[in-house]
């Protein structure tokens, strides 16, 4: 059982009480799945009794001189050859150095009431997940069962993030194989517990209305729209992935608003939808056609049914005189690729067919690094900043955050820590690199004007205090407490 369900830390010897979710995928965990050798638990690495204190590090942690390594270790230019766990240590080294960390991890903060201690709950995850990194499969199952007495759904925010990195590590052990076995089976799908697509639908609607993270996009990405179509009689928007299929279609119902409070008021509107789900965008674009109705404008609803990669400019039936306006809600980074070839040919497509305005809106953040330590600790830093925001504004036993973090957040790291290849499609990457990747598409950026007007819908739809506003580099990026989140900015050709 899901040891994060009890109210203490689990005892196999007691009868745990469960908080009833009246949800199976919070009530089962496949911990039976894992090996049970009773190894030492050792940590080399880490020393526990100094608190909150991070290992002492040497200031050339890779290269020994030769005199000092083994003789039959390969060398370079007189230093020893890099191995795979000296890049370990480099990583961890770049981890501890970054200051957010602490305020990530706030341990003043922790009830020291349940025996956890965070910093101890932190050292445990990255030396299990170097464990893993490593393919030491007792190990890292030794750890594993530390971990998940210690990763509690309802405990503190950073043991609740700790829980969805943890069965992220369980789904890489089970599909990872020893150094040198002979096998052709590659880690691209978890194989244990997966959220069915009613809870992870009913998660993205609960993250959209209690978190401002994705309607901080519908509000840039309008803001924008709006300003490209003034004066404009013929509009036409094509929305890449209807924001995952949101239900009730929300951004284009308030842009809708918008339109129709203006005077003249546009009566006329073209909605494309792209997506490999045409039902669920049929249903919304159905829903939105009535709601236009009432407010007397002509909406002109279609579905392409296709992914993003296979999207041809001729698919988009653009008529003359129409004004173009292209919305990609968290969609992108999961075009990128190894060989980044998939997102060139999506981003040369929009820019044949030429919008006024292409706005994008992102994760800000590196899950994209080519080795998998590095990106577990970048996403181990991004989203102990969101649960820690979402412990903020929501009470600790309330199931609709558990839901949220377990079913939709969860799965996010879930396929960022176990997936790779073509199962990996959460591979958000920093404002930075979608820069250069946009101007070498072509692309220039469109000034994002809305900054204080965001600072005022921030106000307004946000209660608590931490959340922020910033412009970097004309992009607007929402953050909490200084940790970037979520990145928005517009392009024109």
């Amino acid at each position: 059982m899901y040891p994060g369900l009890y109210y203490k830390s689990y005892n196999e010897d007691d009868q745990p009480n469960l908080l009833n979710l009246s949800m199976s995928k919070l009530s089962t965990y496949p911990f039976s799945l894992l090996p049970t050798t009773n190894l030492d638990l050792s940590f080399s690495t880490w020393d526990f009794n100094n608190n909150n204190k991070r290992p002492k590090t040497s200031s050339n942690p890779v290269q020994v001189p030769v005199a000092e390594a083994q003789h039959n270790e390969p060398t370079i230019n007189g230093a020893r050859k890099l191995r795979f766990r000296d890049h370990i240590g480099t990583y961890k080294q770049r981890f501890w150095a970054t200051e957010a960390v602490d305020a990530s991890i706030n341990i003043e903060n922790y009830d020291s009431s349940d025996g956890t201690d965070g910093m101890q709950l932190v050292q445990l995850l990255i030396s299990c997940a170097e464990a893993v990194a490593c393919r030491d499969r007792a190990q890292a199952s030794v750890l594993l069962t530390e971990l998940r007495a210690r990763a509690m759904v309802f405990g503190t925010s950073f043991q609740r993030v700790a829980s969805c990195f943890v069965q992220g590590l369980i789904d890489r052990l089970m599909l990872i194989q020893p150094i040198g076995a002979c096998s052709s089976r590659v880690a691209t799908t978890t194989t244990t517990t997966t959220t069915t697509t009613v809870e992870w639908d009913e998660a993205l609607s609960l993250v959209y209305d209690a978190c401002p993270y994705i309607q901080f996009g519908h509000f840039v990405a309008n803001s924008a729209i709006l300003e490209a179509f003034e004066g404009e009689s013929l509009v036409h928007i094509v929305d890449l992935g209807m924001t995952m299929g949101l239900a009730h279609g929300h951004q284009w119902r308030k842009l809708l608003q918008s339109l129709a409070s203006r005077s003249p008021a546009l009566r006329r509107v073209r909605i494309t939808a792209v997506g490999s789900n045409p039902d669920r965008l049929i249903i919304i674009g159905a829903e939105l056609e009535s709601y236009a109705h009432t407010l007397n404008i002509n909406l002109e609803f279609s579905v392409i049914a296709t992914n993003l990669e296979n999207l041809k400019p001729e698919q988009v039936n653009i008529r003359e005189g129409e004004v173009l306006a292209v919305n990609s809600i968290l969609q992108l980074h999961c075009v990128v690729k190894e060989s980044r070839g998939a997102l060139n040919t999506v981003l040369q497509m929009i820019h044949e067919l030429a919008p006024r305005v292409l706005v994008l809106v992102e994760q800000d953040s590196s899950h994209n690094g080519p080795f998998f330590l590095g990106r577990f600790m970048e996403a181990l830093h991004y989203y102990s900043a969101i649960f820690d925001s979402l412990d903020v504004m929501m009470p600790k036993y309330d199931t609709k955050r558990a839901k949220m973090e377990q079913f939709y957040f969860g799965e996010e790291i879930k396929n960022i820590v176990s997936c790779e290849g073509g199962g990996r499609v959460e591979r958000h990457e920093r404002v930075d690199q979608w820069r250069r990747r946009m101007s070498r598409a072509g692309f220039q950026t469109a000034p994002v004007k809305v900054v204080a007007e965001v600072k005022e819908w921030l106000v307004k739809v946000v209660s608590c205090e931490g959340f922020t506003v910033g412009e970097e580099k004309g992009c607007l990026v929402l953050g909490w407490k200084s940790k970037p989140v979520i990145a928005a900015s517009c392009w024109k050709c």
